[in-house]
């Protein structure tokens, strides 16, 4: 068996290492929401008026949620370049369909209420419910792909430094699509999909009153009970077989199946900003937990006993990693300050009957915001 070399991390790898998992934090629990209430689009919302209040709800901060996706993208590739070309070049065709769908999304949010037409308000729904399902599925099999390891093969690269892979060589992704499509990782994007459903029929009751809340709160036990047996799989699975036997990473692993029972407890309760924020918690430890699996590398092996991507070999230069940092200590607190009081703006409930009438011409003046 081949003896790997041990990984040394230096302060900024690990700092970088740890703000693209918080990057992903943020992605997850403020897109993750989006996602739900896109998906329960056509279970909630039995009405246009319905429909138009839950999209309504998500109309001032989706696109400011997205940003945390394209942050991290643009962190990946800055502060780890090899990473960034190593995960879009293997895991190429699902981040395509992700890509796609949120277009797709995005288009359907600012398009669906230009026309009266009720035909053409439920093409653009089935866009929304389409452009939400996939990326709450695939994110959770290209997360569990990483986690779990690729296929690598060795391309010779001179000149690669802190690379702990055979010499003079540079690991290349070296399976294909259907290899990502394992029982390990398809557990994994069902258990996004769920969390992601019952997040965001929790933080439908958190903003809205009437039939949509009642609604709401009625499918959030039978939804997040799903949810808590697929989390429960997937990170024991995780933790067992794909952790390196780090001990460490049992604490966010049970402090998650903690506070997602706390928060369907709270919903129980209708207690709905408590239970958004144990949900919250809960997407954020998993995180933790599947990044802390990771640790050292951002791209392990398949096979353990061979050597992946880890974090000194996917880093940019000291240098690099200096300038970004001062950049993130200026920018970060300016960009929460913001979607925080965009948050706070817009924080009352919405229900149906706030809702103009849709049947009486064009929603050109109302837009998807209001």
């Amino acid at each position: 068996m081949l003896s790997l070399p041990p990984v040394e991390v230096s302060n900024l790898q690990l700092l970088w290492f740890c703000l693209i998992a918080v990057l992903w934090i943020g992605y997850f629990v403020l897109e993750g929401f989006d996602y739900g209430v896109g998906i329960l689009l056509p279970v909630i919302g039995k009405t246009e008026a319905e429909r138009r209040a839950m999209v309504t709800t998500l109309g001032p901060v989706w696109d400011g949620n997205e940003v945390w996706l394209l942050t991290a993208g643009g962190a990946t590739f800055a502060a780890f370049p090899q990473w960034y070309a190593t995960l879009f070049s293997g895991f190429y065709l699902p981040l395509l369909l992700i890509l796609v769908a949120l277009i797709l999304r995005g288009v359907a949010f600012e398009y669906r209420s230009k026309h009266s037409s009720a035909k053409w308000r439920r093409n653009w729904d089935i866009a929304i419910v389409v452009g939400s399902f996939l990326p709450a599925l695939l994110w959770g099999v290209a997360f569990a792909n990483i986690v779990r390891g690729v296929t690598f093969a060795m391309t010779p690269i001179a000149g690669v430094p802190g690379q702990p892979s055979i010499p003079g060589e540079s690991p290349i992704y070296g399976g294909t699509f259907f290899d990502l499509l394992n029982p390990y990782a398809l557990v994994g994007g069902v258990t996004t999909l769920l969390l992601f459903v019952t997040h965001g029929a929790i933080f439908l009751s958190l903003k809205t009153n009437g039939t949509i809340r009642e609604r709401a709160h009625a499918l959030v036990p039978k939804v997040g009970v799903a949810a808590a047996v697929f989390a429960v799989v997937f990170l024991l699975w995780s933790q067992l077989a794909y952790s390196g036997g780090k001990m460490w990473t049992w604490v966010p692993v049970l402090l998650a199946a903690v506070c997602w029972l706390v928060g369907l407890g709270m919903d129980r309760l209708k207690r709905d900003g408590w239970a958004f924020v144990f949900s919250a918690v809960t997407l954020g430890l998993a995180v933790i937990a599947l990044f802390g699996m990771l640790f050292p590398f951002v791209m392990p092996n398949i096979d353990r006993a061979m050597p992946g991507l880890a974090i000194p070999g996917a880093s940019s230069t000291p240098y690099t990693l200096t300038v970004m940092t001062w950049v993130a200590l200026i920018m970060t607190p300016i960009v929460l300050c913001y979607q925080s009081w965009t948050y706070w703006v817009f924080r009352k409930r919405l229900s149906a009957d706030m809702i103009p009438d849709p049947e009486v011409g064009s929603l050109d003046h109302v837009g998807v915001g209001s």
